[in-house]
């Protein structure tokens, strides 16, 4: 008799062990995954993405296995790719100074100022244009905004040239587009008076 309670206390034990063990794993590794999502906003701000691409779309991986383990309730899998994915951003963070200095001997400032002295000319074309087009704008506020942002934007890219060719390179690729889109658009309101005309 006391063989038998012996052996039932000790599957009992046994069980509420097990329990415990498994209970303590089925919470999802919310601490886990908010470190991983922290250290991936990190290195978006340090510009991995551009810089240390390699290493970013490795984190990625291992961020999005977790994710799908999560969804799956595979908590223990979770918790252990939420900290492997925390470790790859960060290591993805530390490699984008390495990346930028790559990129550096690749910028000439020389070419920098020559773009922004093309934009400046471009810009200047544009506002007479604009000027041209003045009354059939419909939505003259958007300009304007746009118009402010951008010749503030073009000024820091000049300013930048000396002491951060990188960031001045970058600000003047996405300034190109922009002068190109509303030169379109200004150009296409330039003559649509005379098309409804030779329609009359």
């Amino acid at each position: 008799m006391d063989m038998k309670r012996s052996m039932f206390f000790v599957s009992l034990m046994m069980t509420v062990m097990l329990a415990v063990v498994f209970g303590g794993c089925s919470k999802p590794p919310e601490a886990e995954k908010l470190a991983a999502k922290t250290a991936m906003d990190a290195s978006v701000s340090a510009e991995a993405p551009r810089y240390a691409s390699a290493d970013f779309q490795a984190a990625m991986k291992i961020w999005d296995t977790a994710e799908s383990q999560m969804k799956e309730k595979k908590y223990p899998e979770a918790k252990q790719g939420y900290m492997d994915a925390k470790a790859a951003f960060e290591k993805a963070s530390v490699s984008v100074a390495a990346g930028k200095k790559a990129v550096v001997g690749e910028v000439n400032t020389d070419e920098l100022k020559a773009a922004v002295a093309r934009l400046e000319e471009d810009w200047k074309n544009l506002q007479i244009l604009a000027k041209k087009v003045e009354a059939k704008l419909e939505k003259k506020k958007i300009w304007e905004n746009d118009a402010r942002t951008f010749s503030e934007r073009l000024k820091a890219a000049k300013e930048m040239i000396a002491t951060d060719p990188i960031s001045a390179k970058l600000k003047i690729d996405a300034l190109k587009p922009f002068i190109s889109s509303y030169t379109a658009l200004f150009k296409q309101l330039e003559v649509a008076p005379e098309k409804r005309q030779r329609t009359k």
